[in-house]
């Protein structure tokens, strides 16, 4: 049940900045109208939840060890307390579907998303789903199309993850065998797969044209990931792909911008200082106007710190750096009623103590799904 509430007291962050006004709740949206029942958050921030557009962080609640997780919901379920514990109203569950095989290969996004079909009935979290292709894989191209239909995707990613500079020269790529172990497959034979798949590249643009023609037929969002060159861009672009995640370079990011798709860049790239693998600073990024949104990518703890520094740090102030974990993906991925508390939107949003900027509640859609400490004592006092 959705809460009818007045918030009083906090300083809230609407589209232009903090101040200090009440905040309503009721059925599930906020609304203009004054409710009865009053929660005095002084000493809180109150700022819109946040959408987290791409998050593998999921990842080990589902298979903390080679057998251990027999039940996917289960998993899920453990997934979206941590992701309440952090702030997401909005999560998009970037699966893989890749020769790698193990949790990346199809099986196990089959497995996935039937699980979270099961549970979302028990969610409060809006949980969304990302289908990221391996481009090589030119015989499942078909299938794929098939899963997103079955399971109504909404956001396709196109990567291409083969180490084709090693298979090129003939050379057994780093870490092949344990890579292949891990998954229970014969090294050799998984080398081999690999050798075919980069044979066979040459085939990929005339396949992906009608796939993404297809995809974009249906409405499906789709993205490309870690685009290096502004003609790697241009192409994608060309194909109806408008999202850009996690470019590696300044120009393939001024690309995007120059054709109006939207760049995401990694949140722990903004914690780090900079790329773990050295691409381009996404805090630089940032600071040239060429980022709409930020995702967690692997670590769910980074949206919010990396707001607050980009904003601690004079990149943009508060309301446009929190705009980047909220309103910003919302609009990449099409989600018109969630993003800013304005009147009408969903109620979506985090409550932050006001000195230390912990998280002390998370409200999805009206509904609860974190509360702790000095903010619990508010709210059920």
């Amino acid at each position: 049940m959705s809460l009818s509430l007045r918030l009083t007291g906090a300083e809230v962050l609407l589209p232009d900045g903090l101040a200090r006004t009440d905040l309503n709740l009721a059925c599930g949206h906020i609304t203009d109208t004054a409710q009865p029942r009053e929660v005095d958050l002084t000493g809180f921030l109150v700022l819109p939840g946040m959408v987290d557009a791409h998050g593998d962080g999921f990842e080990k609640h589902l298979a903390p060890r080679r057998g251990a997780m027999k039940n996917m919901g289960q998993g899920l379920i453990a997934a979206e307390a941590e992701l309440a514990a952090n702030g997401i109203t909005t999560a998009v569950l970037a699966q893989f579907y890749s020769w790698e095989g193990g949790m990346r290969g199809p099986d196990f996004a089959e497995r996935v998303f039937t699980g979270l079909e099961e549970v979302r009935p028990r969610l409060d979290t809006d949980l969304r789903v990302q289908l990221r292709f391996e481009t090589p894989m030119l015989d499942d191209y078909d299938a794929m199309q098939d899963m997103v239909r079955r399971f109504e995707i909404p956001y396709v990613v196109f990567n291409d993850h083969l180490p084709h500079d090693a298979l090129e020269k003939g050379k057994r790529p780093p870490r092949l065998t344990g890579q292949a172990l891990r998954i229970g497959r014969n090294p050799e034979k998984h080398l081999e797969y690999m050798q075919e798949l980069h044979a066979r590249m040459g085939e990929v643009p005339a396949a992906l044209a009608p796939l993404t023609r297809s995809l974009a037929a249906e409405g499906i969002c789709m993205g490309s990931h870690d685009d290096r060159t502004s003609a790697q861009r241009a192409d994608w672009h060309a194909m109806g792909v408008r999202i850009a995640e996690f470019p590696e370079t300044q120009e393939a990011a001024e690309a995007a911008r120059e054709t109006g798709d939207g760049v995401i860049l990694g949140a722990p790239n903004v914690v780090r200082g900079g790329s773990h693998n050295g691409n381009v600073s996404a805090i630089d990024l940032a600071a040239m106007g060429l980022c709409e949104a930020l995702a967690s990518d692997y670590h769910y703890p980074s949206l919010r710190r990396a707001a607050f520094l980009l904003a601690d740090g004079g990149i943009t102030d508060l309301a446009g750096a929190w705009s980047l974990v909220s309103a910003g993906p919302a609009r990449l991925l099409g989600l018109t009623d969630r993003g800013t508390l304005t009147p009408g939107q969903r109620a979506d949003l985090v409550i932050l103590d006001a000195t230390t900027r912990d998280i002390c509640a998370t409200i999805s859609g009206g509904r609860v799904t974190h509360l702790r400490g000095a903010a619990a004592a508010r709210f059920l006092g």
